[in-house]
C-alpha cells in the first residue's frame, strides 16, 4: 500500500471517527435534554444539582421594581389602552391639540391606575399565600452536621435527603428511600392535589426494600436518572444506578408528590427529585382561565364600526373646514390659526391637521371606559353567583368556583351540552344489587327492598317525585350492521335512582375519614339461596381440609362460588383501616415473603416441595421470612442469569401430583389473635367499584382483614383466616379494562390467576367453547344475564381465573421482568406481557353494580331540554347500561324514535349513516307515516323499525325531526369520526333530539365536541368529573367540572365546577340569562352613550366653520363618561333582572333569547346609533331655539346642553333598567349630585384657569334661570318619547324577517 492511500485511509479514519463522536455527543446531548440527573447533595461539598431549580414558590407576577413597567406592558397588550395613550399623547402636539394636554392624560391615567391597583392587589394576595408556604418547615439531612435539622420549604434543594412524619404534607417531588413501616409501604392522602380522599400507596425503592437498618444518607451512592419535569400525576419515569452497575426502574408508586400528607406511616425518608415551580403540583396550577366569550367577539365587531363611524365624521369635518377655508381665498380671517413657522396654512394642511384635532374631540365615540367596566361588571357577577345559597352543596361543603372570569356572559348562550354519566349524571357511588355465578343467577331481592327503604325515606323528607327508569322488555336485535329504529310506546316502570340527601348526610358523618363507605354502600343483604352455597363450600373445604382429600372431590359449582368470592375479596387494591384510626392499617402479617421481584425468589419459593403434597414441615418452614443477615444496610440484590434460572427449574421438574388440602394451611395459624372485629374494619379504595365488591364479599363472610405488599389476608366461614402470597398484581388500565392478581393459594400451594374486568374485554379472554359443554354452558347463561344487568342500567363486571403451572409462571415471570427494566416501549412490553397472563381464563361469573342517579338529574335534564338545549351523553360505559341510564334521566324518551349503530366496517358505517339519512327524511319530510314506513322498508331491508301507534300522532313537519333518539357506540363512533365520513355523522345527530355515544375514548370524547363546536358554529358546553373527561371540557367554549368521588382534575381544567349536576340548571338558565342580559344591555348602553355626546360636538361643527371647536368646556368632555354616568350603568350592568329567578326555571323556554343572541342583534347596534343621533339632534337644538338671538356666551349656551345630555342619559338608562333598587337609585341621585358639585365648585373656583375661555359663575346663573328649568324638563322627554315605538317597530320588522 503506497504512502498516499496509507494516509487517505488514516483520514477516512479519523473523520469517520470525528463523525461517531460527534454522533455520540449528540445522542448524549439528546439524552440529556429528555432525562435530569440527580445526585445527592451530600456526595459534594458543593451542589450537585446547581441547574434546577429550588423550592422557594413564587406565584407573583410583579417586583417593587418590575411593578410599573411590566404593569404597563400588559395593558398595552390591549389595542384599546394603545389607542388612547395615542390620542393622548396627540394632544401635546400644538398644531392639532384640542384640549390642555395634562387634562387629555387624566382619563387614560385613570383607566390605566384603575387596573394597575387591582393588579396589584391580586399579586399582593399571592405574595402572601407564596410567604406563608415558603416558611413553612420540613427536616433535611444535613452532610456538615451528619443529622436532620429543621430547615423551610423554600431552603430545600434537589439531591436533599428529607424526614416525614405521619400528618406531614411533603414539600416537594421526593422518591421514597426508606419507610418506618415493617412492608416499606408509606401511604398518602391526595385530597390537596387532585381531591381524592381514599389513601394510595407508595413503595420504597426495590433495591432499599431489604434494608435491615435505619437509612443512613451518608452511605447513599447512588445515581438518578429520570425524565424531565411533567405535569402529570400519573406517571412517572426513571431508573436507578447503583454503584455496582445495577439499575432498577422507577414508577409512580416510587414517587411522592408535592401536596400530599403522609397518613400511616411514622416516618419516612426520600430525595427530593423536583423541587419548587418545577414540581407536578405547581406545573398543574395554571389558575384562573381566560376565555374571550361570544358576546366579546360581537362587541369588537361593533367597536370597529365605531372607529369606522369616528373616520367618517372626522373626514366629513375635514373636508367641510377645507371648503370654509378654502372660501376665502387669499384674504384670511383674522381667527385663523398660523403654522408653527408663523405662515398661513393652505386648506388642504388645515383640513389635515384638523382631521387629527377631531380625533382628539370625537375619541370619546370608541368607549374608553366600556372594557374597565365589563371588567367590573363580570368580577361582581361572579361575587353574586358564589354567593347564591342555592349553587351552595351541605353535603359536601362546596360552593360552586368560578375559574374563568371573563365568560360568565356565555353561560346564557349555549345551545349544545356534552356530558359524561359516570359521576356526572350519577353518584359515582357503587351499591351492589346482584351476581350470577357458574351461570345461576341471584337476584338478592332482599337487597333491592333494603335499598328501597332508603329511596321510601328521600321521598318522606324532600317529597321527590319519582323518576322514569326501567326499560321494558323487548326483543333484542342481534345484526351488527343494522340500523336499528325502535319506537318505544309502553310506559316505564317508576324506578327511583336518586341518591338520599338525608342518607348521604349521614353517610358523611359515619365516613368521615373513609371514601365510598356509606350504610347504603356497605350494609349489603345476602342472598339466601346464595349465602346457603357458601357456607355449604366452605364447610366441606373445612371438612376436606381436616382429612387431607384432593381438591377434586368439591364440586365445580361449589368450588366457582367459593373462588369468586375470593377474586371479590382480594382482586382490587383495597387497604384495610383499624375502625379506631382510620388512617393506620391493621397489621396482621403472617410469616411470608416479600413479593415475587426476580427469577431468584421464585427459585427460592417454588420448590418441588411446595408445588406438590410434600411434608408439611418443609411447606411451613420455607414460609419463614428470610432476610439475609449478611448484607450491609445498602447492600443491594444480585440477579442469576434467566438462562440458569430457567436450567435449574428445568431440573427440578418432578411428578404432578393432585393437589390436596394441609391438615393445617402454611398460613393459618390457629392461635394468631384477632381483636379487631371485621364488621368494624373500614376499607380504603382507590374507586366506587372495588369498594362495593368488597363490601358484597364480606356480606357473604368473606372478609378482607389484611393486605399488605406480600400478601392479602381474608376470613371465610368455617376455615378462618388465609393469607394469600401476592406474587403481583396487574393494575386497572382504561386500555385492558381489567385488573389481575397473581397469588400462592394457602390450600392447594397452585398458582393462580384471578382477574375482573369488564365484560366486552373478559368474554374475548375466555378458554374456547370446545374446551367443555359444562363452562360453554356458563358463558351462554352469563351473558344472558349480563344483558339483562344492562338492560336494568347496573354496570357489569366479568370474573374469571386461571391456574398456572410452575413452569408456565416461571417463563411468564422471566418476560414480565424483562418487561418491567425495559426504558424504551415499556408500557406496550408490559401491555403484551399482561395480556399472555390473562388469556384461556375460566368463566366464575359476574356482578351487577348499581350507580344510582344524582338528585335532581331528570327534572333538571328535562328543564334544559325545554329551554332548546341539545344534550349528548359520551360515556365509556356499554351500550345497554348506557340506554337505560338515559330513560331513567329522561335524557332518551320512551314515546320517541331511537335509531342505533352498530358497524364492523367503516364501509358498513358510511352504508348505515346514509340509510339513516334517508330514513329521517323520507320519515319526517313525507306526507304521511306510512309512507315514511314503505320507504324505508323498500330501501333499507337492513334496518328494523317497531312501529306503535303513537306515531301516527306525529305531524309530518320537518321541525319534529327532534322526536328521534340517537345511540352509537364506540367502534362506530371511531369511523364516523373519520373525515370522509363526519359531515353525514353530524348531519345525522343533529336531526336527533338526544345523541347517546357509548364505549366512548376520552380522545372521542373531545373529537365529538370538536366536531360539533367547529362544524355548526354553536355554543358548547362540556361537563364532567373524572380525568377522562379533562380533554372534553378544554375543548368546548365552556368547561364544567364535577367535584365528586374521581378527584379534582376535572374541576381544575375547567371554567365552572359544580357539586352537583343539578345545579346546572340554575347556573344556565337563571345566571347564565342574567349576566348575558345585563352584559349586552350595557355594552348597547356605552355604545349609545358616547355616540350621543359626541353627536352633539359635530352638530356644532356646522356653526363654527368645522374648526373643531366644542362648546362644552374641557372638563366637562373629559369627565362626562369617566365619572357623571359611570356609576349607574355599572350598578344597572351588576343587579338588573329583566326576569325573576324563579320565572326563569318555572319558564325555561325563556333561555331561547340567549340562545338566538336576541338581546344583541347587529341592528340594535344601528338602532341605538341612530337613536343617539336623534337624541343629540334634539338636546342640540331646543337650547339652541331657546337661546337665539340672546347675549348668551358660548359656555353659557353650552352647560345647559351637558346639563341635559346627562339627563336624557340617565333617564334613558331608567327606562332600560327592569329591577330598581336601592343601589340604582342611589347611582343616579349620585351621579347628578358630583355632577352639579363638581360643576359649582369648578364654575366658582377656576375662573381664569383655561384663557381665554371664563367658566366662572356659570353654572350658578343657570340655576337661578326659569329657562334652565324648563329645558331641564322638555329636552329629555322628547329625545326619548320616540323610543318605545322605535324599538317596538323594529322588533317586529326584524321578527317578522325572519
Amino acid at each position: 500500500m503506497t504512502r498516499e492511500s496509507r494516509d487517505t485511509e488514516i483520514t477516512k479514519a479519523a473523520g469517520a471517527g470525528a463523525t461517531a463522536a460527534v454522533r455520540g455527543r449528540k445522542k448524549r446531548k439528546n439524552k440529556e435534554n429528555k432525562t435530569r440527573t440527580v445526585r445527592a447533595n451530600t456526595l459534594l461539598n458543593d451542589h450537585p444539582n446547581p441547574h434546577y431549580a429550588n423550592n422557594k414558590i413564587k406565584t407573583t407576577k410583579y417586583t417593587l421594581l418590575s411593578f410599573l413597567p411590566k404593569n404597563l406592558f400588559e395593558q398595552f397588550h390591549r389595542f384599546a389602552n394603545v389607542y388612547f395613550v395615542f390620542i393622548a399623547l396627540l394632544n401635546f402636539v400644538p398644531v392639532v391639540n384640542a384640549f390642555q394636554p395634562e387634562l387629555a392624560l387624566a382619563p387614560v391615567v385613570f383607566i390605566l391606575s384603575v387596573t394597575a391597583i387591582k393588579d396589584l392587589w391580586e399579586d399582593y394576595r399571592r405574595h402572601r399565600s407564596d410567604t406563608e408556604i415558603n416558611h413553612m418547615d420540613c427536616l433535611v439531612y444535613s452532610s456538615m452536621e451528619r443529622r436532620y435539622v429543621e430547615k423551610y420549604w423554600k431552603e430545600v434543594q434537589v439531591g436533599d435527603f428529607i424526614r416525614l412524619r405521619c400528618n406531614e404534607i411533603l414539600p416537594a417531588d421526593v422518591l421514597l428511600l426508606s419507610s418506618s413501616d415493617p412492608d416499606r409501604l408509606c401511604h398518602i392522602e391526595t385530597a390537596t392535589l387532585d381531591g381524592e380522599t381514599n389513601l394510595k400507596q407508595r413503595q420504597v425503592v426495590r433495591s432499599f426494600l431489604d434494608l435491615d437498618c435505619e437509612f443512613d444518607p451518608f452511605k447513599y451512592h447512588s445515581v438518578i436518572e429520570c425524565e424531565k419535569p411533567n405535569n402529570d400525576l400519573n406517571r412517572f419515569r426513571g431508573y436507578i444506578v447503583h454503584r455496582s452497575g445495577r439499575r432498577d426502574v422507577l414508577c409512580k408508586e416510587n414517587l411522592l408528590l408535592r401536596g400530599c400528607t403522609i397518613r400511616n406511616t411514622e416516618e419516612a425518608v426520600g430525595i427530593v427529585i423536583y423541587a419548587g415551580h418545577e414540581t407536578k403540583a405547581m406545573l398543574n396550577n395554571n389558575g384562573p382561565r381566560y376565555k374571550r366569550s361570544k358576546l366579546e367577539r360581537q362587541m369588537n365587531v361593533d367597536v370597529f364600526w365605531c372607529v369606522i363611524i369616528l373616520l367618517v365624521i372626522c373626514s366629513f369635518a375635514a373636508v367641510g373646514h377645507g371648503l370654509w377655508m378654502f372660501q376665502y381665498g387669499d384674504k384670511r380671517p383674522v381667527f385663523d390659526v398660523l403654522s408653527p413657522q408663523g405662515t398661513n396654512l393652505s386648506p388642504i394642511m388645515s383640513a389635515i391637521y384638523l382631521f387629527l384635532t377631531l380625533i382628539i374631540v370625537f375619541q370619546v365615540l370608541i368607549p374608553i371606559s366600556l372594557f374597565v367596566s365589563i371588567e367590573i361588571v363580570k368580577i361582581c357577577q361572579v361575587y353574586l353567583i358564589h354567593q347564591d345559597m342555592d349553587l351552595y352543596d351541605e353535603e359536601t361543603d362546596s360552593h360552586l368556583q368560578c375559574r374563568a372570569l371573563n365568560i360568565t356572559e356565555d353561560l346564557g348562550q349555549m345551545q349544545y351540552i356534552f356530558s359524561d354519566k359516570t359521576g356526572t349524571l350519577t353518584e359515582n357511588k357503587m351499591v351492589f344489587r346482584r351476581c350470577t355465578v357458574a351461570g345461576v343467577e341471584y337476584s338478592h331481592d332482599a337487597n333491592a327492598r333494603r335499598l328501597a327503604m332508603y329511596q321510601e325515606m328521600d321521598s318522606e323528607e324532600e317529597e321527590c317525585m319519582s323518576h322514569g327508569g326501567t326499560l321494558p322488555r323487548r326483543e333484542s336485535v342481534t345484526s351488527h350492521q343494522s340500523a336499528r329504529v325502535v319506537l318505544r310506546s309502553q310506559s316505564t316502570k317508576s324506578h327511583r335512582r336518586t341518591g338520599s340527601r338525608a342518607e348521604a348526610k349521614r353517610a358523611s358523618i359515619l365516613s368521615k375519614h373513609t371514601a365510598f363507605s356509606s350504610p347504603m354502600e356497605k350494609d349489603i343483604t345476602p342472598d339466601p339461596q346464595l349465602l346457603y352455597k357458601v357456607n355449604e363450600c366452605s364447610s366441606q373445604m373445612d371438612f376436606m381440609r381436616f382429612h387431607s382429600q384432593p381438591m377434586s372431590q368439591l364440586s365445580s359449582d361449589l368450588s366457582d362460588i367459593i373462588d369468586f368470592f375470593i377474586a371479590l375479596t382480594i382482586c382490587n387494591t383495597v387497604v384495610v383501616s383499624s375502625p379506631n384510626q382510620p388512617r393506620h392499617k391493621v397489621r396482621m402479617r403472617f410469616e411470608l415473603k416479600s413479593p415475587v421481584k426476580t427469577i431468584e425468589d421464585f427459585i427460592k419459593r417454588f420448590t418441588p416441595s411446595r408445588l406438590t403434597s410434600g411434608s408439611n414441615s418443609s411447606s411451613s418452614s420455607s414460609l419463614i421470612t428470610n432476610r439475609s443477615s449478611n448484607k450491609g444496610c445498602s447492600s443491594l440484590l444480585s440477579s442469576p442469569s434467566a438462562e440458569s434460572t430457567l436450567t435449574k427449574l428445568h431440573e427440578e421438574q418432578s411428578s404432578h401430583l393432585e393437589p390436596t388440602f394441609s391438615p393445617v394451611p402454611p398460613c393459618y395459624d390457629g392461635k394468631a389473635s384477632w381483636n379487631l372485629e371485621e364488621g368494624e374494619l373500614r376499607y380504603e379504595a382507590e374507586s366506587p367499584d372495588e369498594a362495593a365488591l368488597v363490601y358484597a364479599a364480606r356480606a357473604y363472610k368473606c372478609s378482607l382483614v389484611g393486605r399488605l405488599p406480600d400478601q392479602v389476608t381474608v376470613e371465610l366461614p368455617h376455615l378462618g383466616k388465609l393469607s394469600f402470597e401476592l406474587l403481583h398484581t396487574l393494575g386497572f388500565d382504561s386500555t385492558r379494562k381489567r385488573m389481575s392478581v397473581v397469588v400462592k393459594h394457602p390450600l392447594t400451594d397452585q398458582i393462580t390467576v384471578y382477574t375482573k374486568g369488564a365484560d366486552s374485554v373478559i368474554m374475548d379472554l375466555l378458554k374456547p367453547l370446545d374446551t367443555g359443554k359444562r363452562q360453554k354452558k356458563i358463558i351462554c347463561r352469563t351473558q344472558n344475564y349480563l344483558n339483562l344487568y344492562a338492560a336494568d342500567g347496573l354496570r357489569t363486571l366479568c370474573i374469571a381465573k386461571k391456574i398456572l403451572s410452575k413452569e408456565e409462571y416461571a417463563c411468564w415471570l422471566q418476560c414480565h421482568l424483562e418487561a418491567e427494566t425495559a426504558i424504551q416501549g415499556r408500557e406496550e412490553l408490559l401491555f403484551q406481557s399482561a395480556l399472555r397472563l390473562e388469556t384461556n381464563l375460566q368463566l366464575l361469573g359476574a356482578t351487577g353494580v348499581e350507580d344510582r342517579l344524582q338528585d335532581g338529574v331528570p327534572e333538571t335534564v328535562a328543564a334544559l331540554r325545554r329551554a332548546g338545549l341539545q344534550i349528548w351523553v359520551l360515556t365509556g360505559d356499554k351500550q345497554e347500561t348506557a340506554v337505560n341510564i338515559a330513560y331513567a334521566c329522561k335524557l332518551l324518551d320512551p314515546e320517541e324514535e331511537m335509531l342505533t349503530l352498530n358497524a364492523d366496517s367503516q364501509e358498513a358505517c358510511a352504508l348505515l349513516l346514509e340509510e339513516s339519512l334517508h330514513y329521517i327524511q323520507a320519515k319526517f319530510l313525507c306526507s304521511s307515516a306510512d309512507q315514511a314506513a314503505k320507504a324505508f322498508h323498500t330501501n333499507f331491508v337492513p334496518c328494523e323499525i317497531n312501529s306503535s301507534s303513537s306515531l301516527s300522532s306525529h305531524n309530518t313537519s320537518p321541525f319534529l325531526v327532534h322526536r328521534l333518539g340517537l345511540v352509537i357506540d364506540g367502534r362506530t363512533l371511531a369511523y364516523a369520526l373519520d373525515k370522509t365520513l363526519e359531515d353525514k355523522f353530524l348531519e345525522v345527530a343533529r336531526s336527533c333530539r338526544s345523541v347517546l355515544c357509548c364505549r366512548s375514548t376520552p380522545l372521542q370524547k373531545s373529537m365529538v365536541v370538536k366536531l360539533v363546536r367547529n362544524k355548526l358554529k354553536v355554543m358548547t358546553l362540556a361537563i364532567g368529573d373524572g380525568a377522562n373527561d379533562v380533554s372534553m371540557i378544554q375543548v368546548a367554549d365552556v368547561g364544567v367540572g364535577i367535584s365528586g368521588q374521581e378527584g379534582m382534575q376535572a374541576v381544575m381544567a375547567s371554567d365552572f365546577a359544580l357539586p352537583r349536576f343539578r345545579y346546572l340548571q340554575k347556573l344556565l338558565l337563571v345566571h347564565g340569562h342574567w349576566c348575558y342580559s345585563r352584559l349586552a344591555n350595557m355594552i348597547l348602553y356605552f355604545f349609545y352613550k358616547n355616540a350621543m355626546f359626541v353627536a352633539l360636538l359635530f352638530w356644532y361643527q356646522f356653526y363654527c366653520g368645522f374648526s373643531g371647536s366644542a362648546m362644552i368646556d374641557q372638563w366637562y368632555l373629559i369627565f362626562f363618561n369617566l365619572m357623571f354616568s359611570a356609576f349607574p350603568q355599572l350598578v344597572t350592568g351588576t343587579l338588573d333582572k329583566d326576569v325573576s329567578a324563579e320565572t326563569l326555571q318555572r319558564l325555561p323556554q325563556l333561555y331561547v333569547n340567549g340562545q338566538n343572541s336576541e338581546e344583541y342583534k347587529p341592528y340594535m347596534f344601528w338602532m341605538n346609533m341612530i337613536d343617539a343621533f336623534y337624541q343629540s339632534l334634539v338636546c342640540f337644538f331646543i337650547p339652541y331655539f331657546a337661546y337665539a338671538d340672546s347675549d348668551v356666551d358660548l359656555f353659557t349656551w353650552g352647560t345647559p346642553i351637558t346639563t341635559l345630555a346627562l339627563f336624557t342619559i340617565l333617564l334613558h338608562l331608567g327606562i332600560e333598567t327592569k329591577t330598581w333598587t336601592w343601589m340604582n337609585w342611589l347611582s343616579i341621585i349620585f351621579s347628578i349630585t358630583l355632577f352639579f358639585t363638581v360643576a359649582l365648585c369648578y364654575n366658582a373656583s377656576c375662573p381664569t384657569c383655561f384663557s381665554p375661555s371664563n367658566p366662572y359663575w356659570t353654572m350658578q346663573r343657570q340655576l337661578q334661570e326659569p329657562l334652565f328649568y324648563l329645558l331641564c324638563l322638555i329636552t329629555p322627554v322628547t329625545a326619548l318619547l320616540p323610543r318605545p315605538f322605535g324599538v317596538q317597530m323594529c322588533n317586529n320588522y326584524y321578527n317578522g324577517t325572519n
